[in-house]
């Protein structure tokens, strides 16, 4: 009996929906987060009668044909790229993005990782780093004596040296954008990394056309939006309790053959 095995698939599917649903709702509060989506597609299908094949030797041919479907499998998951609210942090090197774009982080490995994270700090050193201590690229360095320290929208880092009045000009944070954003591979620690369907980035300075500008003392939250998960988890868990009753009946029609005289 097919139906035990198709409302296999549909309870294996709404599975998975919920697991993406629950791990949106975990990172609610996650810093530069964006939301994903599960798609689904449906399986093979079985023919009984091929759709156009000929019902007779004088050529007429059947207008429908019969075929069976075997159920439905998970086709992708989809990241989101919806701009998250921006957040007041009033932390000096705490930077949000307003549009497209992504800050290049240098990894131990030597590596380029890509995030919306801009929870920022200073290094031992002077160099703006991650919360992970990773190199913000181009690896701008803030001098010790620097008693102020502005990134303004076109991420150009000024700082206010002891004793001087005029700013001065220490560096330049660039943003890499994508041909498919969704392409991009998540690592964990709010890391992207490049890969063959992201396509290569290109970098350029926020404000330049295709690109977003920067926000000195914000972050960027969460995309998630609460109300629509929950609606999205009971949707699913109604899809699952009735591909769960389909099990049901197929197995109550099998006892009722088992029982037959």
């Amino acid at each position: 009996m097919r139906s035990l095995d198709i409302a296999a698939t549909g309870m294996q599917a709404q599975q998975t929906n919920v697991e993406v649903i629950s791990n949106n709702i975990a990172n609610m509060s996650t810093t530069g987060y964006k939301r994903r989506r599960a798609e689904f597609q449906d399986l093979i299908y079985q023919n009984l009668r091929r759709v156009g094949s000929n019902s007779s030797d004088s050529g007429s041919v059947v207008p429908a044909g019969a075929q069976i479907g075997l159920g439905v499998q998970t086709a992708a998951i989809y990241r989101i790229s919806e701009q998250g609210n921006l957040s007041q942090t009033s932390n000096t090197f705490d930077l949000a993005i307003r549009g497209n774009g992504y800050f290049q982080i240098t990894l131990p490995s030597g590596d380029t990782a890509y995030t919306r994270d801009g929870t920022f700090g200073l290094s031992s050193d002077g160099q703006i780093v991650t919360s992970d201590g990773f190199v913000v690229q181009p690896g701008v360095t803030i001098p010790s004596n620097a008693t102020a320290v502005t990134i303004n929208s076109s991420g150009e880092v000024q700082v206010t040296l002891d004793g001087q009045t005029n700013p001065t000009t220490v560096g330049q944070i660039q943003l890499a954008v994508f041909p498919n954003e969704a392409g991009l591979e998540a690592h964990g620690n709010n890391l992207l990394t490049q890969s063959a369907a992201s396509g290569s980035p290109t970098a350029g300075n926020p404000g330049a056309i295709g690109y977003g500008t920067m926000m000195q003392g914000y972050v960027e939250t969460s995309n998630v939006n609460v109300v629509t998960e929950i609606t999205s988890l009971i949707s699913a868990q109604r899809a699952y309790e009735m591909n769960s009753r389909v099990i049901t009946t197929s197995d109550q029609m099998l006892s009722t053959l088992t029982n037959m005289h």
